[in-house]
């Protein structure tokens, strides 16, 4: 009988098409799911605890895989040593109740999304260039604390994604501004986010801070007074980061969960 087990790992994702398997394309999915079958010699799946975009990065990340044969000494860092240097494999997980699943398991994900406001040679592949104007971060900071209390975010969710529902519990959210250092990071963290959700959220919160759209107009929307946005921009992909992913059965990564 196969044996499953989780695999930590962390990846730049600049030059994948997104994590989930696609043709044509060259994706993390399939590039590591290469990578397990050649060093196990054996055809192998893997099933990641979501789905990140084009672009997109992780900082941590957890999947699972089932096999029959066994692992070489030192399976994580031979398969390391397969890997593109964009892609970490950091730690094989093997204590877990049986049956236990990557992506329905999961019961805490993180994302950051980071923006630097000055042009850096050095950030333009991991952070987004907005250009430097002045921004209404008070306004900025007013939506961002409001954002927990809705439960219900159709208004935030990428057209085309198969999401059976639009419910998520927010959990956290947080901008922090660097006035000096020409920075911004904006954390968001829930039991489950909807296609495009974050990069949609950070698309407005930048529309807030522009004063293309004030916080009685979101709330209005968020109260569904209105039906949509004025702007409904999505920003780039490269700023942002699946930064945690929690389970309860995975002890360095569980925590109790924000009320």
């Amino acid at each position: 009988m196969p044996q499953r087990y989780f695999l930590e790992i962390a990846y730049n994702g600049k030059q994948y098409s997104g994590w989930q398997v696609q043709p044509n394309n060259v994706t993390v999915q399939s590039t590591i799911t290469e990578a397990i079958s050649t060093l196990l010699n054996s055809q192998t799946s893997v099933t990641g605890c979501g789905r990140t975009d084009s672009g997109v990065h992780a900082s941590q990340y957890f999947l699972h895989f089932d096999t029959d044969q066994p692992l070489p000494d030192q399976f994580a860092y031979r398969l390391n040593t397969m890997l593109p240097k964009d892609i970490h494999s950091k730690r094989l997980i093997e204590n877990f109740p049986e049956g236990a699943h990557a992506r329905f398991d999961a019961t805490y994900r993180a994302y950051d999304y980071y923006i630097h406001f000055e042009k850096n040679p050095f950030k333009y592949e991991l952070s987004c260039l907005f250009p430097a104007i002045p921004l209404d971060i008070e306004s900025m900071q007013e939506v961002v604390a409001l954002l927990p209390t809705y439960t219900d975010f159709p208004m935030l969710c990428k057209t085309g994604g198969d999401n059976k529902t639009t419910l998520c519990t927010i959990y956290k959210t947080e901008l922090i501004y660097d006035e000096l250092g020409k920075t911004m990071r904006f954390h968001v963290a829930a039991n489950r986010f909807l296609r495009g959700m974050v990069r949609r959220m950070v698309g407005l919160l930048m529309m807030v801070g522009k004063g293309k759209i004030s916080v009685v107009e979101f709330k209005a929307v968020m109260d569904k007074k209105e039906s949509q946005f004025k702007y409904n921009h999505s920003v780039p992909g490269h700023g942002l980061y699946l930064s945690e992913v929690r389970y309860d059965f995975i002890e360095d990564t569980k925590a109790p969960k924000p009320v």
